[in-house]
């Protein structure tokens, strides 16, 4: 048999698909690519498998699916996908035949599917295991080898809509969004305190590689010097999980005040930004401040473009409260928040004409609705509307171009973000000012099974164990402006534990006495958490 099941660990797909140890997954990955083929004879339309892990360690690899329209794999598929990958070597043929009669059962239908990797040192032979499961099955694949994964679900949807949103070519992509960059540009005179430049951490990740072929298609219109460009390792003291979760910056990289600073992940769809203030105090711009950067821009222009459009924005409970309270009270937007896990920001962001949605640790996008498209695109000849109208509104023309609405996409982001300070005049500075994030800890929690913590409230409350939720509250109530919530990691045998309170030390304290806590109730494993001030 072809990539015979050798070990009996269950895994499941979770919301950044299959991930564990590289070692542990060519089984899956071919099983990947059988489910693939299914998939696209079910649809009709090319699909898409990106093998990466992101920001997990490199001997870490996983693989996950894309659906026609560029966007997650649906949630019904993702069930058969757990089930196809944890079956059995002899249950194998049946469940396949199963699957391809409840969902292919025109089995000379066309199947294509589009396959990407990232710079791991496990991907290519784990990408044999996909080529050979498409071929098991009579598709056809398309390698277009080392990218992105926000490229790839951008070639599936450019694909699927017949080059309508895009050609489904790596130069389509660059060419794309560095042309509406450039011409966005071309409307604004610079002001001085936009820095037109950016020192970015690659995370010795595909990102790094991808960034300095944009920076050719960019030319001179922003200027980028590239760091952990694949000379050290992947993720390793370097990239926006390490930077966010340490709330340091990366080695490698040299720092000096004032600089603008952004940082992505292993596989390009998160981003962050950071510099040093004339204190010489490290300051990050997350996810929060990337979504509110671009809610404040948008509103501007949708009110003068006189549209009616309706913006909104998703957050997850790992938003700062301080960004929600500026996006609700000060800028008027509506919040919504969803479970953690991009597919549930982005299925809520397409209820809005105009959805941002972005997670704190870097990962967003904004997606526009048909109607919104179409409003946009035929409001510009408009002769009824007055200049300051067609202005904002072929404004929001060109953004749409800047923007990969599939998926988050930390290269796009950054002309995203770029755009909008341009357009400001702002510095790094007085983007930071527009609110104080109130201090935060993030910590992780061995335990022995992570699937004893269950939540409700989009995460921010604990269901089971019972006494959990109870004992947090506690600890809680004892530090001002104090909030924390716990929840199991999607992709590794831990709880993640949040706290936000008025001070570090506060917030330092409060997630450490939260991780104690689900420590003692919820089955903690090896060290027990330590105080972080002794």
């Amino acid at each position: 048999m072809e990539y015979p099941r050798k070990h009996d660990k269950f895994i499941a797909y979770g919301t950044a698909g299959f991930r564990t140890r590289a070692e542990e997954l060519p089984h899956i990955m071919y099983r990947m690519g059988i489910l693939a083929t299914i998939r696209a004879k079910n649809v009709k339309a090319a699909v898409g498998v990106m093998i990466t892990a992101s920001h997990n360690p490199v001997v870490d690899n996983g693989v996950k699916l894309v659906d026609p329209k560029g966007d997650m794999l649906a949630h019904e598929w993702e069930l058969l996908a757990t089930e196809l990958a944890n079956a059995s070597d002899e249950e194998l043929d049946g469940m396949v035949q199963g699957m391809v009669k409840k969902f292919a059962s025109d089995s000379d239908a066309p199947a294509l599917v589009f396959i990407g990797r990232d710079t791991r040192p496990s991907s290519e032979s784990l990408m044999d295991a996909v080529v050979m499961g498409v071929e098991k099955m009579g598709g056809t694949f398309k390698n277009f080898g080392i990218v992105s994964t926000p490229q790839l679900h951008y070639f599936v949807v450019s694909h699927n809509t017949n080059g309508a949103y895009g050609e489904p070519t790596e130069a389509g992509y660059f060419k794309k969004m560095s042309d509406a960059f450039k011409k966005f540009r071309e409307i604004h005179p610079l002001n001085e305190k936009y820095a037109n430049q950016v020192i970015f951490d690659g995370a010795n990740g595909v990102g790094a590689h991808k960034m300095k072929v944009m920076k050719t298609y960019l030319e001179d219109s922003l200027k980028v010097e590239i760091f952990n460009s694949g000379e050290g390792e992947l993720n390793y003291m370097c990239g926006a999980d390490y930077v966010k979760v340490g709330q340091r910056p990366p080695d490698n990289v040299p720092l000096e005040r004032g600089v603008k600073y952004a940082t992505v992940d292993g596989d390009a769809d998160r981003v962050l930004y950071f510099f040093y203030d004339d204190s010489n105090t490290f300051c990050m711009l997350d996810g929060d401040k990337i979504a509110t950067l671009i809610a404040g821009y948008f509103k501007e222009l949708v009110s003068e473009s006189g549209l009616a459009l309706n913006l909104g924005l998703v957050q997850t409970a790992y938003a700062n409260g301080s960004s929600t309270h500026y996006i609700s009270e000060n800028l008027k937007v509506p919040v919504a928040c969803v479970p953690t896990g991009v597919k549930h920001l982005h299925h809520k962001a397409t209820n809005f004409d105009i959805g941002i949605y972005f997670e704190a640790n870097g990962h967003g996008t904004v997606v526009f609705s048909d109607i919104a498209t179409l409003k946009i695109r035929n409001s510009q000849n408009d002769t009824s509307m007055t200049d300051k109208q067609i202005m904002a509104i072929k404004k929001l023309a060109i953004l749409c171009d800047i923007i990969n609405q599939t998926v988050g996409d930390a290269i796009s982001d950054i002309l995203l973000v770029e755009s909008i300070l341009y357009a400001r005049g702002w510095s790094i500075e007085d983007w930071n000012k527009s609110y104080t994030d109130l201090p935060n800890r993030q910590l992780k929690v061995q335990v022995k099974d992570r699937n004893v913590i269950s939540t409700t409230d989009a995460e921010r409350r604990c269901q089971t164990p019972s006494e959990l939720q109870d004992e947090i509250d506690a600890a809680i109530a004892k530090y001002k402006f104090g909030r924390s919530f716990v929840r199991p990691s999607g992709t590794e045998d831990v709880i993640r534990v949040y706290a936000e309170a008025e001070s570090q030390y506060s917030a330092d304290m409060l997630a450490y006495e939260v991780a104690v806590i689900v420590y003692n109730l919820a089955g903690g494993v090896g060290d027990k958490p330590r105080n972080p001030r002794c």
